[in-house]
C-alpha cells in the first residue's frame, strides 16, 4: 500500500508510541491487560496507515470541459446558493463530505490556472453540517479555465480534522490528475460552479476522487 507523504510522522510517532506502551505494559502485565492493549494498537496502527493510502487513479478521458470529483466521498449538497466569500454571487455548490474510510486525498477538479488561494481559521464543526462551509477552518482556491470561466473549491476541516493542506500556488497551473492537497482526519470538499454547467451526480451518490465526472461546461473553451 502506497502511503501519502503527509502520514509519514504522524505515523512514525504513533508507531514509537505504540511499540514504548506495549513494552511498558508487557513488563506491568504479562496477561489480561497487555494482550487487550496489543491488539487495540495493531487495530489502531492499520486505521491509522489505511487513513494515509495514497492511491493514484490516472483520469485518461478528455479533460477539457469537465469538472472532477475533487475527493472520495458522499454528495452531501447540491444547491444554488449565493457565494459570499470570492464570487459573491449565485454559483452551483456540490458539496463532498469525506467520512474516515474514505481516501483523504483532494484532487484539481478542472484544467486551467490558480488565480486564488486563502486559508481562513474558524471552527471545527461537524463538516457534513451547511455552517461548516463558512464557519469552519478551510482553503479555497480559485481556478480559472482558458475561456475565462471560473470555479471555486473549498477543502473544509471537520470535527476530527486540525488541519488542512493545500498545494494550490497562485499562477500555477492545475490539471487534472494533479493533487489539490489532503485534508487530515475526517473533512469535506466544496466546488461552487456556473450556473449553467450540467449536474452528472446526486444527492447521496458516492463519488470517487479524480475519476467521477460531476459536472460537464456547456460552452467548450475556445
Amino acid at each position: 500500500m502506497r502511503i501519502h507523504k503527509e502520514g509519514y510522522k504522524i505515523i512514525f510517532v504513533a508507531l514509537i508510541l505504540l511499540v514504548a506502551l506495549n513494552v511498558v505494559l508487557r513488563y506491568a502485565d504479562k496477561n489480561t491487560v497487555f494482550y487487550i492493549m496489543l491488539g487495540i494498537s495493531v487495530v489502531f496502527f492499520l486505521m491509522l496507515v489505511n487513513f494515509f493510502r495514497n492511491p493514484r487513479p490516472f483520469f485518461s478521458d478528455d479533460t477539457e470541459n469537465i469538472v472532477i470529483a475533487p475527493a472520495d466521498g458522499r454528495v452531501v449538497v447540491i444547491e444554488e446558493v449565493f457565494e459570499s466569500e470570492y464570487f459573491k454571487k449565485n454559483c452551483l455548490q456540490i458539496s463532498i463530505f469525506m467520512g474516515l474510510t474514505n481516501v483523504h486525498v483532494n484532487w484539481m477538479p478542472i484544467n486551467g490556472k490558480i488565480i486564488h488561494y486563502g486559508h481562513q481559521n474558524g471552527k471545527f464543526k461537524a463538516a457534513y453540517l451547511p455552517k461548516s462551509s463558512l464557519e469552519n477552518e478551510r482553503s479555497t482556491v480559485v481556478i480559472e479555465r482558458k475561456d475565462g470561466t471560473q470555479i471555486l473549491v473549498r477543502q473544509i476541516a471537520g470535527a476530527m480534522a486540525r488541519r488542512i493542506v493545500t498545494y494550490a500556488e497562485i499562477g500555477k497551473e492545475a490539471q487534472i490528475n494533479n493533487q489539490l492537497g489532503f485534508i487530515k482526519f475526517g473533512s469535506r470538499v466544496d466546488l461552487f460552479l456556473p450556473l449553467d454547467v450540467d449536474i452528472c451526480v446526486e444527492l447521496d451518490q458516492k463519488v470517487y476522487g479524480n475519476q467521477t465526472v460531476v459536472a460537464y461546461f456547456k460552452h467548450p473553451e475556445s
